[in-house]
């Protein structure tokens, strides 16, 4: 059944994508960036809910009022990374656009890059090495300025459930930057969505969002601890059996 549940949701994806991101594609020059973000945001949300309907798979979130408050206050996101479930239900979940930070290669992916490429993100080349930086600031800065949060994943790559990646300090030395003050995420999508499986399982993913970490005046090593250790810690209370 979860095989078949798993087919399912893939083909529904990926029919559903198709029209939805030629759609952007064609009218992106008649709207601006959050009009567009919004267009594709849309989809992403029925990609969650689809995955409610046909997966089984339900969010349970906590630390809603967490989130800073305003039209433009900032904030710079530091989400553990399980599955492409996150990816796909943060803009579903959040109230602010926000601006992933990724490969520029992402954009080449049929369909789903060519609306991504229209939407005001953070596309990097990661052989720029510290231009690449240099890049994430600037337009973090920008973006941040204008009441879209920054999202990145600390630990860089989907990692297995009940395993702790090396988290990089490229999100604090942006928080730090900007003046943003960083909000660690904790997600335990791995229970229902493991990383590079097929066949997802129907379950609760547990969506922890923690209160905001100022940066001012911190190191970026010492802050990316911080909420190293708070993320850690929060995975260990939300699914204690991944960690015996």
């Amino acid at each position: 059944m979860n095989l078949l549940r798993s087919v399912l949701h893939l083909l529904f994806m990926a029919v559903t994508v198709v029209p939805w991101a030629l759609a952007v594609v064609i009218v992106a020059p008649l709207f601006n960036s959050t009009q567009i973000y919004w267009m594709c945001a849309r989809w992403l949300k029925l990609a969650v809910d689809s995955g409610t309907v046909i997966l089984g798979i339900r969010n349970h979130v906590i630390g809603f009022e967490n989130l800073p408050v305003g039209t433009t206050t900032p904030a710079v996101l530091l989400v553990k990374h399980q599955s492409l479930w996150e990816t796909f239900c943060m803009p579903a979940l959040m109230p602010h656009p926000l601006a992933y930070v990724f490969k520029k290669e992402l954009l080449r992916v049929p369909f789903f890059g060519w609306a991504m490429a229209r939407m005001d993100m953070i596309h990097i080349d990661r052989s720029d090495g510290a231009r690449a930086f240099v890049k994430v600031v600037q337009q973090g800065q920008r973006l941040l300025d204008q009441g879209t949060w920054v999202i990145m994943f600390p630990e860089g790559t989907r990692i297995d459930r009940g395993q702790k990646g090396t988290y990089k300090s490229g999100g604090t030395r942006l928080a730090i930057r900007t003046g943003a003050p960083v909000i660690p995420v904790a997600v335990t999508s791995a229970k229902c969505w493991p990383r590079k499986a097929f066949i997802k399982k129907p379950g609760v993913v547990e969506i922890s969002i923690g209160k905001p970490i100022p940066s001012a005046g911190r190191q970026p090593d010492e802050l990316m601890q911080e909420v190293e250790d708070w993320i850690e810690a929060e995975m260990r209370r939300l699914d204690p059996e991944a960690y015996r």
